[in-house]
């Protein structure tokens, strides 16, 4: 079972989120609770699977819920996907850069939801359609990318396929099949890359790779 935390200020979308996920074989939620402090407070004593954050909440808002839970200096981080009516592009990017493993509007659908908590279980990550489209344009072109530091070791050929295909969009499954290679593999040439060029997740080396100039 993926275990979820659900943290949100409106007891509707709480109750909303709870019946969708319930109704999953393969998904329990643990807790729900309203506001930030008691997200921190029950995500570390709980330690759920997965943590289903809004932006906008009493106490610690979920950009900073999500630094303390999954942030670069977090020893055992937790996996967080944020679910907000907000979209504005300060937001994905902090809550990207602050370690959140999925960005989701609250208007995705119930679909799109389930989905990003189970990539988020798998160590993928799963970003709106629309949000993604901007979080890409925002890495394009020259004078948007900034200097990035080189990878510590030459990635391999395959390395820089499966890069350019988690940069652009494709989860582990897509970049398999689209690859002619086994889940775990895809999963292989992740974890290597992750190491070499110094990202916690796939989120980050998607970004690397479009601050590096490796898609356009």
């Amino acid at each position: 079972m993926i275990r979820v935390l659900i943290a949100d200020d409106q007891s509707m979308v709480r109750m909303g989120f709870q019946m969708i996920l319930d109704a999953q074989d393969d998904i329990e939620v643990v807790a729900d609770v309203e506001d930030g402090v008691a997200a921190v407070t029950k995500a570390r004593e709980l330690r759920p699977d997965v943590c289903l954050l809004d932006i906008r909440m009493p106490g610690l808002d979920g950009l900073e819920v999500t630094r303390q839970l999954a942030g670069p200096n977090v020893a055992d981080p937790l996996k967080v996907v944020v679910v907000t009516t907000f979209d504005l592009d300060e937001y994905v990017h902090t809550a990207l850069r602050n370690g959140a493993s999925g960005f989701l509007l609250k208007d995705a659908g119930p679909a799109l939801l389930i989905e990003a908590i189970r990539a988020a279980h798998r160590g993928d990550a799963l970003v709106s359609p629309q949000v993604t489209v901007r979080l890409l344009k925002h890495f394009e072109g020259a004078s948007a990318r900034r200097q990035v530091d080189p990878p510590k070791e030459p990635l391999t050929a395959r390395e820089l396929d499966v890069v350019k295909a988690a940069a652009r969009g494709l989860t582990n499954t897509e970049i398999g099949a689209e690859l002619y290679m086994s889940l775990s593999t895809v999963k292989t040439h992740l974890a290597a890359v992750q190491g070499k060029v110094g990202a916690r997740n796939r989120v980050e080396v998607a970004a690397w790779a479009w601050r590096s100039g490796l898609v356009d």
